[in-house]
């Protein structure tokens, strides 16, 4: 037989190991960096393929913005600082389910 205790102990496992997803690191338009620099960076820094990299750039120039990663808050956090360091707008933002 289970106790109240036992529960309560059973409930804060179940918690603690729900992940916490997802993130999207998300790349703005700015009026400063040439769409070839953003392609560039999009390759060297994420690995996209050339395709994939002007798809997104594209995305970011017509549309405003674009999401360039998706993952935990701590990555994103990380490939946020990294976009700033190549001198990009980029947030995080927590994607309601």
């Amino acid at each position: 037989m289970m106790t109240l205790t036992d529960v309560l102990e059973d409930t804060e496992v179940v918690e603690s190991t729900i992940p916490d997803l997802p993130w999207v690191t998300i790349v703005w338009n700015d009026p400063v960096n040439l769409m070839s620099y953003v392609s560039y960076v999009f390759r060297s820094y994420f690995g996209f393929s050339e395709a994939e990299a002007n798809k997104r750039m594209l995305q970011v120039h017509n549309d405003g913005r674009a999401v360039v990663a998706t993952g935990s808050r701590e990555e994103m956090e990380r490939h946020v600082e990294a976009m700033h360091d190549f001198g990009l707008w980029a947030t995080l933002q927590k994607v309601d389910e």
